[in-house]
């Protein structure tokens, strides 16, 4: 079949199995003899890849764009996960550190579950957040400009630290790409029908306490962490200062993050996932790029999803060619707030988050641009869908854009074709998490959220079946 000058979205639907049904997004008139809305639009998976097709760019010409063909990703099966209100908790208040490093020993017992393929891995700095409340007058003694981000040295590190003596903070096993793993993973183990989602993060840690405490809090919250701990090598801390309008400020201090090779056992994990996302952060670390492209390369080879994180303005803008080689050639879905968008695409601050998000979905398929209160936009084909703000008192906002694109993430694995009701569920995680103090989605607000989300899917299918029964009836 020849395709047509103006660039559709193909799709094909083969019914597999009912273990492992095979589907695909497209936009094309619907069966029913009626023109697909705009946000209709998902993704699918299935044993064999060459029965589907998977959003591709046409061309990866910034000159012209052009979105023509579709590719799925491979899926698997794996039993179904109950609901508990029984939270273990991610964070540890630093008080005493008498039993730290028993209780790290005594969580390593804890067996990492084996998968034989990955819903999503991601690929990204393995982190212990340092979390606390402070006033302006703290920021303002130690020379910090609010809402900023800073990579600091084991020197200032230390600084901060003694600054923050006799203060109250927590620790957890942070940065931004494992905060929306834990949440994808929580909403996954929770569906009120289907699988649970296999959820895994690679990385780098130390063999220092700190690497221990990252593994194990990541185990319990059912993402497996499977880089293994490098030899003396110190975990990466970040130390997140919350004022009382809720603004943050970060210190990261890198260590053993910076450095992630890549070997034969990553390319191996690698090829077995549905969803590779890459955290953005790892663009300013040396030599990151060339294990990122080859994670990629190896990725697409093997049928997944590639997802970007821009993680941060100030990132994109020193690896702004590093970050546009990979989303030219690789990515299918980008995630951003509305600044950090405004960078990728070299716009000002007087142009508009929308505009943002249709420019940049002339080169990626599904690009996610959230605006704060304001809301967000889903990008698709050179359109923008709104997605209204869920409401909610903010008491922290760290960690708000990160819960967002665990929603998106999750309404792709579950195959919806609603874009509109994936990014509301995406506002609802993002509004529960601003609402709290701490960056993590608790476990009986993910058993909330999917059951909600679960009976929106159903109820639109329900919809869709009696409209099909009374056009048929005609």
């Amino acid at each position: 079949m020849a395709l047509p000058s103006r660039p559709l979205v193909y799709a094909r639907f083969s019914p597999l199995s009912n273990s492992y049904p095979s589907f695909s997004l497209f936009l094309p008139p619907s069966p029913l003899g009626r023109t697909c809305r705009s946000q209709d639009i998902a993704f699918g998976f299935g044993r064999h890849r060459k029965s589907n097709l998977r959003l591709l760019a046409g061309s990866r010409s910034c000159r012209n764009p052009c979105l023509v063909v579709l590719r799925s990703f491979a899926g698997h099966e794996a039993e179904r996960g109950s609901c508990s209100v029984n939270d273990e908790g991610d964070e540890e208040e630093i008080e005493e550190d008498v039993d730290h490093e028993k209780q790290v020993e005594d969580e390593e017992s804890v067996t990492s579950v084996a998968a034989e393929r990955w819903d999503v891995l991601g690929l990204g700095q393995a982190m212990v957040d340092f979390s606390g409340m402070v006033h302006d007058e703290f920021l303002e003694r130690l020379g910090l400009e609010k809402g900023t981000r800073k990579v600091v040295n084991h020197e200032e590190r230390g600084r901060v630290l003694r600054a923050m003596d006799g203060c109250s903070y927590k620790a957890a096993a942070g940065g931004s790409l494992s905060n929306t793993l834990v949440a994808l993973a929580r909403l996954g183990s929770r569906f009120v029908s289907g699988p649970n989602l296999n959820v895994a993060l690679a990385g780098s840690v130390g063999s220092d306490p700190l690497g221990g405490f990252y593994r194990a809090k990541l185990r319990r919250a059912n993402v497996n962490f499977l880089s293994k701990p490098v030899k003396d090598g110190t975990t990466g801390t970040v130390i997140v200062l919350t004022t009382p309008d809720a603004q943050r400020t970060m210190l990261a201090y890198q260590g053993t993050s910076s450095t992630i090779d890549y070997d034969q056992y990553l390319a191996g994990i690698v090829s077995k996932t549905n969803i590779l996302v890459i955290e953005g952060y790892l663009f300013e670390l040396p030599h990151t790029i060339k294990t990122i492209a080859k994670a990629c390369e190896e990725a697409r080879k093997n049928g997944a999803l590639v997802a970007v994180t821009a993680s941060d303005v100030s990132c994109i803008e020193r690896c702004y060619d590093d970050f546009w080689e990979i989303i030219g050639n690789y990515t299918d879905i980008v995630f951003a707030n509305s600044n950090e968008a405004r960078a990728f695409c070299d716009f000002s601050s007087r142009d508009s988050p929308m505009s943002a998000a249709r420019y940049l979905s002339h080169f990626v398929p599904l690009v996610s641009v959230t605006d704060g209160p304001r809301g967000s936009f889903i990008g698709v084909k050179g359109e923008a869908i709104y997605i209204p703000p869920s409401p909610c008192i903010p008491v922290d906002t760290c960690g708000a854009g990160d819960a967002y694109a665990s929603g998106i993430l999750y309404g792709i694995l579950r195959g919806t074709s609603d874009l509109k009701g994936m990014g509301m569920l995406a506002s609802c995680v993002a509004a529960v998490v601003v609402g709290q103090q701490g960056t993590r989605l608790r476990v009986q607000d993910a058993c909330r959220l999917a059951e909600s989300f679960t009976f929106h899917l159903e109820s639109s299918n329900a919809l869709s079946d009696v409209s099909s029964d009374h056009i048929s009836s005609l």
